[in-house]
């Protein structure tokens, strides 16, 4: 902990989660006392992963840090699906991974394993925590096939293309996605031999003739396990049913959610979804789209909205995670590039202020004093509130506007509030938000030199050489401020 670490104050409002099982918000019991047992729905690791893929993470994020805030212990599990994801959720295309395999001509372990580690990269900038494990989906198949044997008598059949889950075996299917009421399941087509249109691959067999670079031997000839099954495992592996809290994208409530709790509900042998936790999670949580007009969301799209392109363009990581956390999780948030420098000037203001308090401050750890109670309680109500980030944010500028009180006091209560906003701005410094565009050719030494030489020649009244200096940088891509409020001096144009 670091000399002005989180203050000691107690939350003590009760948190309220939305259930997309019940669409209602319900107080947060644990399964099991004083812990917290999350599981997130992890990438497939066949390409780059989109911001609006990030926002999911952005947003687990939040609900790991706000369950520690609470005093929980965490145990948080991220899955890597590395096989089985087709191209269509619904049981239908290729392997996603191996079409990428065959696209970029290498070793489908090698497209796992680099993909994998940009995905791990973006964590890492965006300043998400490590979850308690990363389930690599390969490293479970032999718990797959068995978990697939214990179900298949009462639940599953077999075709000439894999073992298939009969969704009307289960009470209850498809109420996470409304099947009966909104579009949802009916949307899947038919397939010759199912029993039902939504049901679902359990295994998917290798078809005759062909050799696929990930197959395993199984009860059903040698394939791979399909999507649906690996979460399902994963999950109950490490947190045991039922767990607390299972989160996803939105995308994933209409197909891949309602096939999982089908799955847990016949491993669990469990009866209707009348009682949440009989569907393997407690609480299944879900964030909305992240919106963009040109449609560069998507990765068939080419250049698409990828974290390493808004650095490419200058960019802070952390100015995006802002961006999330001004918006509700359960809300559509459009992305723009004009909304993404609007977030960048507010992390500057919000770290200028932070730096000033810090030169001020003591050195020891302070508690906050009475004077921030009353915001540390407004924060932990906006958080418990199903995770209100817009309004927690509104709450902590509220505390670094304050004025006349004790700089270490209000840095605890800041650093209590930041422990759960995951911005790091009492480790930040201004460079780390100054970053350089693609392409650009000049280094900070440099520039902060002709800085010094451009701030003593309008000294000395020489403006000409001032205006010179002024236009070398400019040439260079970097936008001199002059009489900018934030005190930030320049930019990279």
């Amino acid at each position: 902990m670091s000399a002005h670490g989180p203050a000691q104050f107690a939350p003590s409002a009760p948190l309220k989660l939305f259930n997309s099982l019940t669409r209602q918000l319900e107080a947060f019991e644990p399964v099991h006392p004083g812990e917290a047992r999350v599981y997130s729905c992890g990438p497939t690791v066949y390409n780059y992963p989109h911001i609006g893929n990030m926002r999911a993470y952005v947003f687990a994020d939040i609900l790991g840090r706000t369950l520690s805030f609470k005093g929980l212990k965490l145990t948080h599990v991220i899955n890597i699906t590395d096989v089985g994801h087709l191209t269509d959720d619904a049981d239908d295309g290729e392997d996603k991974m191996e079409k990428m395999a065959k696209a970029q001509a290498q070793s489908i372990w090698d497209i796992a394993r680099h993909y994998t580690q940009a995905y791990w990269e973006d964590i890492k900038a965006l300043n998400i925590r490590q979850p308690a494990r990363w389930t690599i989906a390969t490293e479970f198949v032999p718990q797959m096939i068995a978990f697939a044997q214990q179900i298949a008598p009462r639940h599953c059949y077999e075709l000439d293309s894999g073992l298939y889950f009969d969704v009307s075996t289960v009470e209850d299917y498809g109420r996470l996605a409304r099947a009966q009421t909104e579009e949802g399941e009916g949307r899947i087509e038919a397939v010759e031999g199912k029993r039902n249109a939504a049901d679902f691959a359990i295994w998917r067999k290798t078809p005759p003739g062909e050799k696929r670079q990930m197959e395993w031997d199984s009860p059903w000839g040698k394939g791979a396990p399909g999507w649906h099954l690996e979460c399902s495992v994963m999950s109950g592996e490490v947190l045991g049913f039922p767990f607390d809290i299972h989160t996803g994208g939105i995308d994933h409530r209409e197909i891949h959610h309602p096939n999982e709790i089908a799955q847990n509900q016949a491993f669990c042998c469990t009866n209707g979804l009348d009682l949440p936790a009989n569907s393997g999670a407690r609480v299944w949580m879900h964030n909305n789209f992240l919106v963009e007009r040109s449609g560069k969301m998507s990765k068939s799209s080419g250049e698409f909205l990828r974290l390493q392109l808004l650095i490419d363009k200058g960019y802070a990581p952390l100015a995006y995670r802002l961006m999330c956390l001004q918006a509700h999780y359960r809300s559509e948030l459009e992305f723009s590039w004009d909304g993404l420098a609007a977030a960048l000037t507010r992390l500057k203001r919000m770290l200028i202020a932070v730096g000033q308090l810090q030169e001020r401050a003591g050195v020891g750890e302070v508690q906050p004093g009475p004077r921030f109670m009353p915001f540390l309680e407004r924060f932990d109500a906006a958080v418990s509130d199903d995770l209100n980030t817009p309004v927690a944010l509104t709450v902590f500028e509220e505390v670094l506007a304050l004025k006349k009180v004790d700089a270490s006091e209000k840095l605890a209560a800041l650093s209590a509030m930041d422990a759960v906003l995951g911005l790091g701005l009492l480790a930040l410094d201004r460079k780390s938000l100054r970053l350089r565009p693609k392409g650009v050719e000049i280094d900070e030494a440099e520039i902060e030199a002709s800085l010094e030489a451009r701030k003593a020649a309008r000294a000395e009244k020489d403006f000409a050489r001032s205006d010179a200096l002024r236009e070398e940088l400019a040439a260079k891509g970097v936008e001199v401020m002059d009489g900018d409020p934030l005190g930030w001096e320049w930019k990279l144009a």
